[in-house]
């Protein structure tokens, strides 16, 4: 990816560790991502409670997941060929003309083939938009706000997605309706693309960002061949899918436990899972300070493997033992988004394993971020209805995975070649930084 000018790093942007030419871009990130989250926190309850069974809404969600993840890896190479606007607003409208159909066809009609087709056809489109504008931010900021810059994409993703907003649809709902409110989603996602897209004027996103002698099939090949060239990132991207598959799994099964179960108020539980992204936002950026002191390897370990198989079961359990108690419930969910923002540092780590081909080992994190909206909903499904387990089954099903996954991140290691390598480039004035989670 090319090199852009060092852009002015004064301001208050520039304070805060935002490149200048690129805050329309968070700001209309942030905006569009609110819009996706809006359905987060309340379509399997809407679904549950219009006619449709729990494994119509895991199949929804695990076909969701399946195209979220194929869109995730490919807006890297489409990004180094048409250049990470074009894909942006190839996302934007593809998630405009989807919602639509989804919304008028689907869910107004309560007809679940074209809720199906429209919401599973619908997962190609967000992960272009953001994901082109990471690519974005990769090839337009200077080594120096790189790592800030990361961490920003990170915290507009994340407070837009669900956290915003799901505390969007609990004001809307009470005022406008269910329906209404996921009409309303549509008008924010396009606020925000527009936003990001026709008031950021940095030149990089706008052309193609390899070389033309650079042919298509080596551009797609190059970023997944590295799995078994370098078989530690396929490792890596295990663990990455390991890492939110909780997430989308709880997602999809958690609102009817609280609501239906515990008898959670609906603002209850979007309060709930507001804070658990809360957490998981500000854990986000204490995680990457931590592991600079104790090691990347270790934080996710401990604190993100180990430390999920201790908090997933605590945030079914603790709600259960302390009935009605939200501050309860609230204290387990900071604990729960805190171990999942753990896995942050393997962004950190994955440049270090293969610093000669850092981009291509960063595309296996991605498409382990987007495998994880598939596999989470997709273990809830296999443990329900091949196993004929129960809620407090696929709780321990995730725990045990954690636990699992701690074990595969301890043989992420680095090599001397390629510490000798990374300490080679630092002397020449090269960056090494990673630019996603």
């Amino acid at each position: 990816m090319s090199d852009a000018t060092t852009p002015n790093q004064g301001g208050i942007a520039g304070a805060l560790g935002i490149p200048r030419p690129l805050l329309f871009g968070f700001l209309g990130l942030l905006l569009f991502m609110v819009g996706d989250g809006v359905e987060a926190g309340y379509l399997d309850t809407y679904m549950l409670h219009h006619g449709h069974t729990q494994g119509d809404v895991n199949l929804l969600f695990t076909t969701y997941g399946i195209t979220v993840m194929i869109a995730a890896w490919f807006s890297g190479p489409l990004s180094d060929l048409f250049g990470p606007k074009k894909v942006m607003w190839v996302g934007l409208v593809l998630w405009a003309a989807l919602e639509v159909g989804f919304l008028s066809l689907g869910l107004g009609s309560n007809s679940y083939p074209m809720i199906l087709t429209f919401y599973t056809l619908r997962g190609f489109a967000y992960p272009l938009f953001a994901y082109g504008f990471l690519v974005w931010i990769a090839a337009s900021t200077p080594p120096v706000m790189l790592g800030s810059a990361a961490g920003w994409f990170w915290f507009s993703f994340s407070a837009g997605l669900p956290t915003l907003g799901s505390q969007f649809a609990r004001y809307a709902i009470p005022e406008i309706g269910e329906l209404a409110t996921f009409w309303c989603s549509l008008g924010l996602v396009v606020l925000g693309g527009l936003v990001a897209l026709l008031f950021t004027h940095e030149p990089t996103g706008s052309k193609r960002l390899l070389p033309e002698h650079v042919s298509t099939s080596k551009i797609f090949f190059g970023s997944i061949s590295i799995v078994w060239r370098e078989p530690k990132t396929l490792v890596a991207g295990i663990v990455r899918t390991v890492d939110t598959s909780s997430e989308y799994a709880f997602l999809a099964i958690m609102p009817a436990f609280f609501v239906d179960h515990l008898h959670f108020t609906q603002g209850q539980w979007l309060n709930l899972l507001s804070i658990v992204f809360l957490s998981n936002i500000l854990f986000n950026l204490a995680s990457g300070m931590i592991a600079d002191k104790l090691g990347h390897r270790f934080v996710v370990a401990v604190f993100g493997c180990v430390g999920g198989f201790v908090s997933i079961p605590l945030f079914y359990y603790v709600p259960v033992w302390y009935p009605g108690n939200f501050g309860m419930a609230a204290l387990v969910g900071v604990f729960y988004g805190a171990t999942v923002a753990a896995f942050v540092p393997l962004s950190g780590l994955m440049p270090q394993v293969c610093p000669k081909e850092k981009a291509a080992a960063l595309s296996i994190l991605g498409l382990g971020a987007g495998a994880s909206t598939w596999v989470g909903p997709a273990i809830v499904a296999l443990c329900e209805g091949a196993f004929g387990m129960g809620l407090q089954g696929v709780i321990w099903t995730f725990a045990v995975i954690y636990l699992l996954s701690g074990a595969l991140t301890m043989m992420i290691t680095i090599s001397p070649e390629a510490r000798k390598y990374s300490e080679e480039a630092i002397a020449r004035g090269e960056t090494v930084t990673a630019v996603g989670h």
